[in-house]
């Protein structure tokens, strides 16, 4: 286990208390990021059913999933063997059965069917033949969305947390350190991406540490594909007087710290290195608004205000919180930066700022992972803004 029996039996409580204020007896959680949460629980089995169950009437939660991937619950988790449950393989991908009429039939036996059962509605995990499966067998029960519920217990992170985030920070930079080594013209974009992930995994001679998958693949886009925010390396071969912008993310034990920048070939457009120098004039003032105290929409205005000033758009958000992150995003989808998003900032939140300005032809990408402190914030990298040239 990567934390303490404490640290888990405190999260626990925390969702347990949340479940009663929202009179939620049961909670199904399908997300993965959910899952490890509460349990430790770490495998590639996400492309199946499973997911963790958490009753207000039970002392542990309850694993459950593909028959074959119990011994990674079994490995991972602090689970008693009578919580972990494993399904048989019969039900895999063989209509008209259904991995969730294995759930449906374990909740009917713990008396459970005529409880208020929460579930994740709005997850990527949880389909609508799941919930379907579960409305038929359960008809008395009274379903709730549950989403996002352990998202916003996950909100304030523990020291651990973030010295697992500080680990992740020393990957990624070493990872965007390798890119800034390899682009050169006529190399292909494959090949910079196996060094990158390279590094990303195994570290280097100064980072003696491994990571993990991201749970967002790197984005690396040259010229015109860098108008587009999330494009992904091809074997295309990189051009003088072109950018490229580079999206990253260090991962240890699923905590994610995310690195963007941007590397120009050649001699940059006056328009490509004025737009960098307001867009990092803005992150700076979004830094400088990150305490506690303040809302997202706080720093929302503080970024968008110099942006304005010279005249510059940008629509999307420009960050979102992180943290534990599994396929097919990093994002733990709880707050997000941009105006009239009242959420308080506290002590140890943690947030990716992401200022990317994708144009018609162009685009370039300026991001922090920021961590709020108990007086200000602080960056998890430490890592020019400048745009690196070639």
């Amino acid at each position: 286990m990567h934390f303490t029996k404490q640290e888990y039996s405190k999260r626990l409580k925390n969702v347990k208390d949340k479940m009663s204020e929202d009179n939620i007896d049961i909670l199904i959680l399908s997300d993965p990021s959910n899952m490890n949460y509460l349990t430790g629980y770490d495998g590639w089995s996400f492309y199946v059913p499973q997911g963790v169950i958490v009753a207000l009437d039970k002392e542990e939660p309850i694993w459950f999933g593909r028959k074959q991937d119990s011994n990674g619950a079994r490995i991972t988790t602090f689970l008693k063997e009578e919580n972990i449950l494993g399904y048989p393989e019969k039900l895999i991908q063989s209509p008209p059965s259904h991995p969730y009429d294995y759930v449906a039939n374990f909740i009917q036996e713990n008396k459970w069917a005529n409880k208020n059962i929460g579930v994740e509605m709005d997850s990527y995990y949880y389909t609508a033949e799941n919930h379907e499966r579960l409305k038929k067998q359960c008809p008395n029960a009274k379903f709730k969305n549950g989403h996002l519920l352990v998202n916003w217990i996950r909100y304030i992170k523990s020291d651990a947390e973030i010295a697992y985030m500080k680990e992740g920070a020393k990957l990624v930079q070493a990872g965007m350190q390798t890119a800034y080594n390899e682009i050169k013209p006529g190399v292909k974009q494959s090949f910079v991406a196996g060094k990158i992930q390279e590094t990303l995994l195994g570290g280097n001679e100064e980072i003696q540490i491994g990571g993990e998958y991201g749970g967002l693949n790197m984005i690396l886009a040259s010229g015109k594909s860098a108008s587009a925010s999330h494009l992904t390396p091809t074997d295309k071969k990189f051009k003088e007087n072109e950018g490229t912008i580079i999206e990253l993310g260090g991962v240890k034990n699923r905590y994610h710290c995310a690195l963007s920048r941007t590397v120009y070939i050649g001699k940059p457009d006056s328009k490509i290195d004025e737009t960098l120098k307001i867009t990092n004039e803005g992150v700076e003032k979004a830094i400088e608004l990150t305490k506690p105290g303040n809302t997202c929409h706080d720093v929302a205005v503080a970024f968008w205000g110099v942006l304005e000033k010279y005249g510059l758009e940008k629509e999307s958000r420009c960050g979102y919180s992180i943290g534990i992150g599994y396929p097919p995003d990093w994002g733990e989808h709880t707050l997000s930066i941009r105006k009239n998003e009242m959420t308080v900032l506290y002590p140890n939140v943690t947030y990716h700022l992401m200022a990317g300005m994708w144009m018609d032809t162009w685009g370039l990408e300026l991001s922090e992972s920021i961590r709020v402190t108990e007086n200000g914030c602080e960056l998890f990298c430490n890592f020019s803004r400048n745009l690196h040239l070639v």
